[in-house]
């Protein structure tokens, strides 16, 4: 007979944002439960954030020790071991992994089921050898890799992010299929630990990003030797000889083909609903996620769901900021309610791509009048020392120097672009980021110089000259 708990919260999902529930409940007294049938830690641990960056990281050392010259340090090609590239990776998730191990949240109080969840009706799920009957559900279950129906593709080996960090052998060209943040980031990576690599894109690389900014990154891409082909559509896939591969695309009207030695599908994420019994219990979905109310309940009142099973933004940082509101909303009976305009996000390629609020194509949609202010690195005395001046930064503001959005293409971006997702979420001014000091020399100083251009045009208007001409007059 399976065991009945009665828990005031359980939450389907150990990823990023059912953790984030689970603790934050349990650390308040609230009994919770928590059902994941894969690896704790989710995607982002296992198979997504950490162990991408961990590869890009060695991709750095890698690129850095042939960049040495230019400071008149001299070095050999860097010679790699893509065996202890791996091992690299896996130690760094291990050294995570005790934050959302099982044990932990057990410590806290936490009851971890480990096996899959399914609603049975609109507030009973079953998991393992337990009925769970709680007062309030949170689906967390995240996304998985979109493998799209090309054909030819199940007859052929290839890489998607949840298998690309268990591979020790270097790739001797690596096809990528896909050019958004996945796609380019791996691609790179390998490129800088020695690997030929081509990208085939169906649109534009990095589309989703501004295309003034996204044209920093992929002219610097390009520039490392990356093969980025653009607008090319998908074909077929082939086996090539006994361990090869063949991508067959078109641009335009024109056929081409890329043989390669491996093959990595980065065309997106598809949302993980299947198996979840959400029929039985009355929440409505689609193949972009679960339809959720302004306050992320499902169309059954019981239940809520977030982060990428949600249907919207995709990120680690966005499960965790809906699992905050929820807590709210569950514990306190307080409006809980996201706001996607503060919301930044990041691509670590090298240079970096970051951005919050709107692009200068959606603030033109929305308002009559705005203002792109613009400050390269080039300009910046921290970025010249350091050679890294490939990049800017690019703010958009309204007519009264309202911050709309800021996006930034260079050295640092990910970590920049903190600043200024607080200041959107303040909804600060322009004349607020003028005046603040930032040390000297760093690349921040960059959103200063921009806001300071703001005010350019006052310096030539007759009325302001006039006026000061009359103040000098009084000494």
């Amino acid at each position: 007979m399976a065991e009945t708990l009665t828990p005031d919260i359980c939450v389907i999902g150990a990823g990023s944002g059912g953790l984030t529930v689970a603790a934050a409940a349990a650390s308040f007294g609230v009994e919770v439960v928590l059902i994941e049938k894969g690896r704790m830690g989710g995607d982002c641990l296992n198979y997504g954030c950490v162990p991408s960056k961990a590869i890009l990281a060695a991709g750095k050392h890698a690129h850095a020790i042939r960049e040495s010259a230019d400071f008149g340090v001299f070095a050999e090609e860097p010679k790699i071991d893509f065996r202890r590239v791996n091992q690299h990776i896996k130690s760094v998730i291990a050294a995570i992994e005790p934050n959302d191990s099982v044990e932990r949240f057990t410590a806290l109080g936490v009851k971890v089921i480990q096996g899959a969840g399914r609603f049975t009706d609109r507030r009973t799920v079953e998991a393992g050898d337990y009925t769970i009957k709680a007062r309030r559900f949170v689906i967390a279950t995240g996304s998985s890799p979109f493998v799209p129906p090309i054909p030819g593709l199940a007859e052929v080996d290839y890489f998607t992010n949840e298998t690309l960090f268990e591979n020790t052998r270097k790739p001797g060209h690596l096809i990528v299929i896909g050019g958004g943040p996945i796609g380019m980031e791996m691609a790179q990576a390998h490129l800088r630990l020695g690997s030929k690599v081509t990208v085939i894109e169906g649109l534009k690389a990095l589309g989703k990003d501004d295309p003034e900014l996204a044209g920093v990154v992929l002219e610097k891409l390009r520039g490392e030797g990356l093969d980025i082909l653009e607008q090319a559509m998908v074909t077929s896939v082939a086996r090539r000889g006994k361990a090869g591969v063949s991508v067959h695309y078109r641009i335009g009207e024109e056929e081409g083909r890329v043989d390669g030695t491996d093959l990595l599908v980065a065309t997106g994420r598809a949302v993980n609903v299947e198996g979840l019994g959400l029929e039985e219990a009355g929440i409505r979905y689609d193949r972009k996620g679960i339809k959720v109310k302004p306050d992320l309940r499902t169309t059954n009142r019981r239940v809520y769901a977030i982060g990428d099973v949600a249907g919207g933004l995709q990120f680690t940082h966005v499960a965790g900021y809906h699992a905050g509101l929820v807590i709210r909303g569950i514990l306190f009976r307080l409006s809980a309610k996201p706001d996607n305009s503060i919301i930044p996000w990041a691509t670590y390629t090298d240079p970096e791509l970051a951005n919050v609020g709107l692009t200068e194509e959606q603030a033109r949609e929305r308002h009559r009048d705005i203002h792109v202010l613009r400050w390269p690195y080039h300009e910046n005395d921290r970025a010249v020392a350091e050679g890294k001046t490939a990049g800017m930064i690019k703010m958009i503001t309204d007519r009264k120097g309202r911050i709309l959005g800021v996006g930034i293409a260079g050295a640092g971006a990910g970590e920049m672009i903190n600043m200024w997702a607080l200041a959107l979420s303040q909804k600060l001014k322009v004349r607020d980021v003028a005046g603040y000091i930032p040390p000297y020399p760093t690349m921040s100083e960059i959103g200063k110089r921009a806001a300071i251009t703001y005010f350019a045009p006052m310096t030539r208007k007759p009325f302001v000259r006039s006026l000061i001409g009359f103040l000098r007059k009084f000494g």
